[in-house]
């Protein structure tokens, strides 16, 4: 189920209200708001396929599993009524018994923090469980409150005026904890945050502390994003959305060029061109840079998009008959320095038949492991599957691989991130459209950017601003 909408043959509309690029949910969520005003939409899609990062697929025993984001959250309000709406059921994701964490070469079983703060744990992990020296403990917990007093700071929608904004714009991560001499047990923390907590997949030299405080302000991982899954599969949420908008949908057009008419806007796409009143770009920063504007961009804009690159993250998926690590007493959750394998969580259906294991393999672990030959990728896939969950979890009857740095209309997951500097250079301009294009897509949001929730704010706002630029003038 890759999200694949066969649409009925038609005439092209050559103008319409509003020209939305990207049916990533974003896209698809500002869409549904506009025509549901009455406004005539049409929304261009580069793929064959609606979803964007939202993409589903069928497993060789018949179960749906998400290839891309699958997880909701305790805060996530918008993306819990959008669910409810389209008759999509939620279950809780399996966190029952122990997790495991892979620390320096050595398993170590340990139970869970209520709710798997990070905030007063170790990576989820009670500090109290962990048999590692009290001293590094003692300090890991101290530099993750210290952190927390940062990020209290940190306005969400100006991270640039908070306190010591510049110098902390300035200092990469990997810095910051340097100065404070950290040990590896009190820097890993920060490093799993930037690679697999949400905030894109790069690692702690890739960007500033400024960022990384950001990313915890508007998408906590204390507020525990990842409570709950999709019976069938999060990639429902885009086929049903399709669905009230297939008039409108064309896929196979990427946008080459948007121009200001002076009167509206004409969008150049592979097919055809559309007029419109106004324009929204629900892409990826990077991707924005792929399309020509006339007028150009702003050089603030510009600058700011050549200093939002897209994480690297590789999606792995393991399927067994059943979730046999259950019966251990086991959550299937396994954190650690391993080689390959950062983070991997229990993802099976309620009851845990079949047994689904979803994993990832992020920043420049992603990068080295997809320049090996395939065999070799999926040798150490398993090898990490074994190192957490035993050798039955190096033998799951389907194994699934999706690199999401190859996808060309994606170009890397889950989200983007600022590197150092930009964001008190070029921050002030990060939300501000261009003339009559408005910009969407979950990096926009202003709270959860990087997950559906923020996807669905900014496709709303989106749909707000749009509307500006349809009705009539005062007078006129």
């Amino acid at each position: 189920m890759g999200q694949q909408c066969d649409l009925p043959e038609r005439q092209i509309m050559a103008s319409v209200d509003v020209v939305v690029v990207g049916a990533g949910l974003s896209g698809l969520i500002c869409a549904r708001a506009l025509q549901r005003s009455g406004h005539a939409v049409r929304v261009l899609e580069a793929r064959d396929r609606i979803g964007g990062r939202l993409q589903s697929l069928n497993t060789a025993c018949g179960a749906v599993v998400d290839l891309g984001g699958q997880w909701g959250g305790r805060t996530h309000h918008r993306l819990a009524a959008l669910l409810a709406e389209l008759h999509l059921q939620r279950f809780p994701s399996f966190y029952e018994g122990d997790g495991i964490f892979h620390w320096q070469g050595e398993a170590h079983r340990a139970g869970l923090e209520s709710d798997l703060d990070f905030s007063t744990s170790v990576v989820g992990f009670r500090a109290d469980a962990l048999p590692l020296p009290t001293e590094q403990i003692v300090q890991t917990l101290q530099l993750q409150r210290e952190f927390r007093h940062l990020v209290a700071q940190v306005p969400a929608a100006a991270p640039w005026t908070a306190p010591g904004a510049l110098q902390l714009d300035r200092t990469t991560i990997a810095s910051w904890l340097s100065r404070r001499r950290a040990s590896p047990l009190a820097r890993y923390p920060f490093s799993w945050l930037t690679r697999v907590g949400g905030s894109g997949g790069f690692e702690p030299w890739e960007s500033s502390m400024l960022h990384l405080a950001w990313t915890q302000a508007v998408a906590p991982q204390h507020e525990a994003p990842e409570t709950w899954l999709v019976e069938g599969g999060m990639g429902q949420v885009a086929q049903r959305l399709a669905a009230e908008l297939v008039p409108c949908l064309q896929l196979g057009a990427p946008v080459r060029a948007i121009e200001d008419t002076g009167a509206g806007v004409r969008v150049h796409h592979d097919a055809d061109s559309l007029e419109a009143r106004a324009v929204v770009v629900a892409l990826p920063p990077p991707l924005r840079l792929g399309i020509h504007f006339s007028p150009q961009l702003p050089a603030g804009w510009t600058g700011l998009l050549h200093r939002s690159p897209m994480g690297a993250m590789v999606k792995v998926l393991a399927i067994y008959p059943e979730a046999f690590w259950r019966e251990d007493g086991l959550s299937g959750l396994g954190i650690g320095t391993l080689p390959t394998l950062e983070l991997i969580a229990d993802s099976s259906p309620p009851g845990g038949r079949p047994g689904i294991l979803a994993g990832f393999i992020a920043a420049e672990q992603a990068v080295q492991w997809q320049g090996q030959p395939g065999e070799v990728q999926e040798a150490m896939v398993r090898a990490d599957l074994a190192a957490y969950l035993g050798p039955r979890a190096a033998q799951p009857s389907q194994l699934i691989l999706k690199n999401w740095n190859m996808e060309p209309w994606s170009r890397g997951a889950f989200t983007s991130f600022l590197i150092p500097g930009a964001w008190q250079t070029y921050g002030s301009i990060w939300q501000e459209p261009h003339g009559r294009v408005i910009w969407a897509g979950t990096e926009a949001a202003l709270r959860w950017p990087g997950y559906f929730e923020g996807a669905i704010e900014a496709g709303l706002s989106a749909a707000e601003q749009a509307q500006e630029w349809i009705r009539p003038s005062p007078g006129g």
